[in-house]
């Protein structure tokens, strides 16, 4: 008898834990939050959800890529959805194909709702590719 209820218990068990991992890892991933194409001759930028789409609501972290050239990034605003904007300043050289260090949203979660980015691109480069990533 205490054979069977073990068993039951051992295996109810183990059904939770495989429902509970499985959920967790479906859903969270990082993914674009938009682009943006940057120029040489433009001090800075601000990018937003790409025209027709809305930025997807409630990401837990944040962060930036770049691509096609190395970019110092001087300041960064994130401007948050109901809540005081973010603002990180000495981001430094990010080589392309690199990030920044994930930033945490505000709260448990939030809505981003644009990126405003001071920066240089360096090495003689025309331009760079800045992608804006959510993480839920």
């Amino acid at each position: 008898m205490k054979v069977g209820y073990l068993r039951g218990v051992g295996l109810a068990a183990g059904v939770l834990l495989v429902a509970l991992v499985g959920s967790a890892s479906a859903k969270d991933e990082w993914f674009v939050l938009s682009e943006k194409v940057v120029k040489t001759m433009d001090p800075s930028t601000e990018i937003k959800a790409e025209a027709g789409k809305m930025w997807k609501e409630d990401i837990k972290k944040t962060k930036i890529s770049v691509e096609g050239a190395d970019v110092e990034i001087t300041k960064v605003v994130l401007r948050w959805k109901g809540r005081k904007d973010d603002t990180i300043t000495k981001v430094g050289v990010v080589k392309s194909g690199g990030a920044t260090a994930e930033k945490d949203a505000p709260g448990r979660e939030a809505t981003l709702l644009s990126v405003g980015v001071q920066y240089k691109i360096l090495d003689n480069k025309p331009t760079a590719t800045v992608k804006v990533w959510g993480y839920d």
